[in-house]
């Protein structure tokens, strides 16, 4: 799940759930209840850097055979919208209209409407989770880096060859080609081509 190549929203949401501090909620957050557990379940997605949808959330709490029953997947719906609107949790946008909604934390760390402290990771799991944060972030960096790279050299290679074919062109419509115009242009706008191909191949 490391691996995940988050959006840019879903970089937004976990700096914001990893330096929240306490958040209130109009909620109960009890151990061994519903919305408890769910929380607990989307954490450890969530400090893997992995969003999951209600399908997900279920496998992982109740097993496959839970996951396929219609009806307790809406069961859990309801209860996962509840908890967005104590603003425990946030529906992300689909992708694709036939996906399922994905889920995240707000926070890892709420007082409840019972005015109970929970804390929903160790210190040692946000400060991991952190680093793993860090690392996403330097490699869609470096990626954002190469696709600019990637789009000067095609733009570079691509400029190169239409002006050295356009200059070979010119050559050949005057009424006595030049050869150092012709000759230079053409093997330019050759070079140029090979060069355009290599980079478009690599991609």
């Amino acid at each position: 799940m490391s691996q995940q190549k988050l959006t840019p929203v879903e970089i937004r949401l976990l700096r914001e759930a990893l330096d929240s501090d306490i958040k209130t909620g109009n909620i109960r957050l009890r151990e061994g209840e519903y919305q408890f557990d769910l929380a607990k379940v989307i954490t450890s997605f969530q400090l893997d850097a992995h969003f999951p949808d209600v399908k997900d959330i279920i496998k992982r709490l109740y097993g496959e055979e839970k996951a396929n029953d219609v009806m307790f997947i809406r069961k859990i719906q309801t209860i996962l919208k509840k908890m967005e609107k104590s603003d425990i949790v946030t529906i992300l946008q689909k992708k694709t209209p036939w996906e399922l909604q994905k889920y995240a934390l707000t926070s890892f760390k709420f007082q409840d409407v019972d005015k109970n402290n929970i804390t929903l990771a160790t210190e040692d799991e946000l400060a991991q989770a952190r680093s793993l944060l860090r690392a996403i972030m330097n490699r869609e960096g470096t990626y954002m880096i190469s696709r600019v790279a990637f789009a000067a050299q095609v733009v570079a290679s691509s400029s190169l060859v239409a002006i050295s074919y356009g200059a070979a062109f010119w050559a050949l419509l005057q009424p006595v080609v030049n050869a150092w115009v012709f000759v230079p242009g053409f093997l330019i706008a050759s070079v140029g081509s090979l060069m355009l191909g290599r980079v478009l191949s690599r991609r």
